[in-house]
């Protein structure tokens, strides 16, 4: 039957239809879309399809003759664009006409029980099957643009074979690509390999997911967890320049200007990236966001949840990416030699360093170490074993930026920590 005919399992709406409508209107009033909603049930039964469902009537012949080469030689043989309503059981009949009666706006098909019965294609008695139906509707609506996955290229482009059939003409599209896996697969609902949206908004902001879907719609992107701080980090670089800029071209060339609606937001980054506070929630152990507060009061004390909104956002989302991702996976390993030594050597000079040092300085002062520790035209190894034997992982933040807001103090003790090895008995 119809899906406008089911009653809804959830006992939330008055059909399945009207159930599965309802999300789609949450979902894109989460995201603030101005749109009209209209049902196709509804549609049908009004009678605004009927000149169109008509006009597929009267050139029923050369519908077919689009539509046959389409399809195997099974479904060919019991082809009709048509799917007539039984008046007696009230399902889709899939079958083929018997006789087509333009003038009379008809079908004479084989009911279920097998009776010749003339069926009117308009006003709610007929639905047609998917090409044509998208074809129809874009014809009837006047649709002039529409976006489809790379997997429809093929059926718009016998959709728009149709709508030239019916008179009109076809609207400009745009094919976008198809997500991967983090191994480069195809998603697959079967293998459950995807990431839905709402997960990603479990972890990251709403504006990290619409920069994600924003940029290069032709190219195939991996979609997994791991892009989520990135796209976040992005996003906030991307709105930090739109403040800045003046030109109507640069902004108009900035995503986070699109993302809102071409308007350029009253409040500004937040004064952390998400990547720090991953960080953080790393080194933290952050089990709840008040943690993770004490910390980032301490580096800005005019930074507040209310004062920062969005940066409370990012907190909240840190802590359950830590939970989820981080946590589960953190591999710290002791120093070498060379490595231990040259802790011992951060650590007297982070001693000796004025307690109101910034990021800047206090990254110069790492950087500087690294060099005089024999790491000069190696600093990426420098950094590397901080984050492997102090941080459990192979990337990290600028150091200097992190030591600033994790504390003088706490930072000298996680790095003599990591020197002795107990961080790694800690794992252990």
């Amino acid at each position: 039957k119809p899906l406008s005919a089911i009653p809804d399992p959830f006992g939330t709406h008055d059909s399945y239809a009207a159930h599965n409508n309802a999300r789609l209107q949450a979902f894109l009033d989460s995201f603030g879309f101005d749109y009209e909603f209209k049902s196709a049930s509804q549609l049908y039964a009004s009678g605004v399809f009927d000149a169109a469902l008509r006009l597929v009537l009267e050139n029923y012949d050369k519908v077919m003759g689009v539509m046959l080469p389409t399809l195997g030689p099974e479904r060919r043989a019991t082809y009709s664009p048509f799917m007539p309503i039984s008046p007696t059981t009230g399902r889709v009949l899939v079958t083929p006409a018997l006789e087509v009666r333009p003038e009379a706006g008809t079908l004479v098909v084989a009911d279920e029980d097998g009776r010749k019965i003339e069926v009117p294609v308009t006003g709610g008695h007929c639905k047609l099957q998917w090409k044509p139906d998208w074809a129809m509707r874009k014809f009837a609506l006047g649709v002039d643009y529409e976006m489809y996955g790379k997997d429809l290229i093929d059926s718009a482009k016998v959709g728009d074979r149709l709508i030239k059939i019916l008179g009109g003409r076809a609207p400009e599209g745009l094919a976008y690509e198809l997500f991967l896996d983090s191994e480069g697969q195809k998603i697959s609902k079967s293998k459950g390999n995807g990431l839905s949206m709402e997960e990603w908004l479990a972890y990251g902001p709403a504006e990290s997911l619409a920069l994600f879907m924003y940029q290069k719609p032709k190219t195939a992107k991996r979609l997994f967890f791991d892009v989520i701080p990135k796209s976040t980090d992005e996003y906030q670089s991307h709105l930090a320049k739109l403040r800045v800029e003046q030109a109507a071209l640069k902004i108009a060339e900035n995503p986070a200007y699109h993302i809102h609606g071409a308007a350029v937001p009253t409040t500004g980054a937040a004064p952390l990236s998400y990547s720090m506070l991953l960080n953080l929630a790393s080194v933290a152990n952050a089990e709840n966001t008040d943690m993770m507060w004490g910390f980032i009061s301490r580096y800005d004390p005019a930074a507040t949840a209310a004062t920062q909104p969005f940066l409370a956002t990012l907190v909240a989302r840190a802590v359950a990416y830590y939970q989820d991702f981080i946590k589960p996976n953190k591999a710290f390993r002791a120093p070498t030699a060379q490595e231990a030594t040259a802790f011992t050597a951060l650590i007297e000079k982070l001693q000796s360093a004025e307690p109101d040092l910034d990021g800047e300085a206090l990254q110069s002062l790492v950087y500087a170490t690294g060099m005089e520790q024999g790491y000069e035209g190696k600093l990426r190894d420098w950094f590397q074993a901080l984050y492997q034997v102090l941080l459990g992982q192979d990337q990290g933040p600028r150091f200097g930026s992190f030591i600033a807001l994790y504390g003088l103090e706490e930072s000298i003790a996680l790095v003599r920590a990591g020197r002795d090895g107990r961080l790694v008995s800690q794992e252990t």
